[in-house]
């Protein structure tokens, strides 16, 4: 298993919610990897994203993906993403003694809008409008705090995720080595291409 330095975030707008993560996994000094998944699917409307060991990240991924099939296929209905949140953070409150080492955001896009929870790794649940986690994340939260107002666009939403991974990356030694954007809205799963990040980024003057 590997511990792994990282920035991920999400943000909640008018229409959607915005989840985004860069590439980069990291052991102390060494970059181990530079196209490292920190960007989950658990169903068509609800995303997760993850920094800490990557062991632990990836297995929790599977169960909570699972669990998400599971229940549409019981219910014929998806789980909401509060239903998500709660589940997850229960398992990690449950494994307190045994704890997997890592840091969650759960967000999606249901009947009742857009979410993003932050979860910790004693199970501790928090909603908010915008989340960051990870080590590039005080310079992520600093550009989130600037630019963040309620009723977002997507669009707006998903230049502000750019912003904030780039200011991560540029002094956060443990990020980088690309983007890795979705928008999860009404009509599901979207991710943002790599062309159309860096259309965006020529646009928004960042190197």
């Amino acid at each position: 298993m590997m511990k792994t330095g990282t920035t991920t975030l999400g943000i909640v707008c008018k229409d959607s919610m915005i989840l985004a993560t860069e590439h980069r996994a990291t052991m102390g000094t060494l970059i181990a990897h530079t196209d490292t998944q920190k960007l989950f699917k658990v169903d068509e409307h609800i995303g997760l994203t993850t920094a800490g060991l990557v062991g632990d990240a990836q297995s929790l991924a599977r169960y909570i993906t699972a669990e998400a099939e599971l229940y549409r296929l019981k219910r014929d209905q998806p789980m909401t993403i509060r239903a998500v949140a709660s589940l997850t953070a229960n398992i990690l409150s449950g494994n307190r003694y045994y704890p997997y080492w890592v840091q969650l955001l759960i967000g999606g896009f249901d009947r009742d809008g857009g979410h993003v929870y932050s979860i910790d790794a004693a199970g501790g649940s928090i909603p908010d409008k915008y989340c960051a986690t990870g080590s590039g994340s005080p310079y992520t939260y600093g550009v989130l705090e600037d630019n963040y107002t309620d009723n977002l666009t997507s669009s707006q939403g998903v230049d502000i995720a750019i912003r904030s991974l780039n200011a991560s990356m540029k002094r956060d030694s443990a990020s980088g080595n690309g983007y890795d954007i979705v928008v999860i809205d009404k009509d599901g799963w979207n991710p943002v291409s790599n062309a159309e990040v860096e259309k965006r980024k020529k646009r928004l003057n960042i190197k």
